[in-house]
């Protein structure tokens, strides 16, 4: 048996230094389980860069991003098995790999895991229960059908958002600070620092949101790839959002290794799908209450408006259209600026356009059977996810 020595893991106390002992993993995986592939052989002569798995490449073009554009950014690649999470905030890079989520062999357990009640609760058609479970279990074994009706489209993107919900909830549980470390603390500290082992993740500071994967890059209108972000990763704040329009992540990520510039250009002009920007506070939903006002101004376009809690709307800009929005929240929400304070934001349009969102972080749908319906069914008319015409390209 071969045995390999590494850098301790956590030299000291303050300090974790994971990067020797990854690699190491990476290697052995390379040699016993790559290494088994047909034809892996014959690509490692052809290649003159190491070989990079699909998890890897993406976590690397996406910590590039981040790197050069000085932000934070959170990536999503979800397949029919697993659901692979990336994140850079600060500078710190984490990524996961949920195995057991995804859309097709794994859909069953992701129905297990969420429960059928989670899922149903993004669905606005009346189902049979029957079929539902016929639909599961037919995904299953012939993974690459895609959904042929109305009703088979709503509930799979259903799905989707549970299984991206439960893959940022581990991912949150993974990225986090070290635990067990001595904090400073003073007078002044002691109602506001965090515990030691706190994630680091932080939906306020998320600038930039990638998705990737059949059911996130593919839907037939690009509206409901929003919707399913917004939905399962609940941004607050403002965040772009962005989809992997061709699955070009991988090969930039390669491609980061030895011309990042290039592969950055490539990565803008060519892979990214801006879909626009979503606005949403931090706050407890309250049914019927004022949430925020909002007022928006570009060189051709001004107007101003208030969101009552639950409501989400929709602004079209063209993919190059910048607006500046400043919204003044109510008190108990908090755009970045503090419980209640007055925020500015310089927004992007998209494919889809400028998002406002009030249903309040974390996400509350409500429970009611009326009030649940009449409520998704005006996200859904505001955001235009399910229009006819749209349907015929499934």
């Amino acid at each position: 048996v071969k045995l390999m020595t590494v850098a301790n893991v956590r030299p000291v106390l303050e300090q974790e230094n994971l990067a020797p002992a990854r690699d190491a993993i990476h290697d052995l995986f390379l040699e016993h389980v790559m290494a088994h592939a047909p034809g892996y052989n014959k690509l490692i002569s052809w290649a003159d860069a190491p070989i990079m798995p699909t998890p890897g490449a993406v976590g690397n073009i996406l910590q590039t991003i981040a790197e050069q554009q000085n932000i934070n950014a959170l990536g999503v690649d979800i397949g029919g098995a697993t659901t692979d999470v990336f994140s850079v905030f600060d500078g710190t890079f984490n990524r996961t790999v949920s195995a057991n989520l995804g859309m097709s062999y794994s859909i069953s357990n992701v129905c297990a895991s969420a429960t059928l009640p989670m899922i149903l609760r993004w669905v606005h058609l009346e189902m049979d229960p029957r079929e539902l479970r016929n639909h599961i279990k037919n995904k299953m074994i012939r993974p690459t059908t895609i959904p042929q009706t109305r009703e088979a489209l709503v509930f799979e993107q259903a799905v989707a958002r549970e299984a991206l919900r439960l893959a940022y909830i581990q991912h949150k549980e993974f990225a986090t600070t070290l635990k067990g470390v001595q904090q400073q603390r003073t007078v002044g500290d002691t109602f506001s620092q965090n515990s030691s082992g706190a994630s680091i993740v932080d939906n306020m500071k998320l600038n930039l949101l990638v998705a990737s994967g059949g059911v996130l890059s593919h839907a037939p209108n690009m509206n409901q790839t929003a919707a399913m972000m917004i939905d399962a990763f609940e941004p607050e704040g403002m965040t772009v959002l962005a989809k992997d329009s061709i699955f070009m992540m991988p090969h930039l990520g390669v491609l980061a290794q030895v011309h990042p510039r290039a592969a950055l250009q490539v990565f803008e002009r060519d892979c990214l799908i801006y879909l626009g920007t979503c606005i949403a506070p931090r706050g407890v939903y309250r049914p019927g209450k004022s949430c925020f006002r909002y007022h928006i101004r570009s060189d051709s376009h001004e107007e101003s408006g208030e969101m009552l809690c639950g409501e989400m709307k929709l602004f079209p800009l063209e993919e190059d259209e910048r607006v500046t929005v400043t919204v003044e929240p109510q008190r108990g929400y908090d755009f970045g600026a503090g419980s209640g304070k007055r925020k500015e934001f310089q927004a992007r349009g998209g494919k889809v356009g400028l998002i406002l969102d009030a249903r309040g972080r974390p996400l509350a749908v409500p429970t009611s059977e009326k009030d649940h319906l009449t409520e998704l069914n005006s996200w859904i008319e505001e955001l235009q996810l399910y229009p006819e015409p749209a349907l015929t390209e499934v």
